[in-house]
């Protein structure tokens, strides 16, 4: 969340500190900016832009783990082939 013009203190509308809560509140970045002064503002793109890329990146890795995941199979037990050595054929008899 990004307040503008922050060089006009006595126009302000909400608090830095009401803003702020708000931001915490919803889970948001906050900066105050100010075109005039030159505050922030290349700062506030920077902020938006990483947030989009974690963001992203969260997302594509959960796709990758789901997509990789081992599906869970059927399981034979190899321990219980007792009447097959009797099955032999003749090339396995030396």
């Amino acid at each position: 969340m990004a307040g503008n013009k922050s060089d006009l203190n006595h126009l302000r509308a909400v608090s830095s500190e009401d803003a702020q809560s708000l931001a915490e509140k919803e889970g948001l970045s906050f900066l105050e900016t100010s075109a005039l002064e030159a505050l922030n503002v290349e700062k506030a793109f920077q902020t938006i832009l990483l947030d989009i890329y974690h963001i992203i990146s969260k997302k594509a890795l959960a796709a990758q783990e789901a997509a990789s995941s081992v599906p869970h199979g059927t399981t034979i037990n190899v321990s219980n082939l007792s009447g097959m050595e009797n099955k032999r054929g003749a090339c396995c008899s030396n």
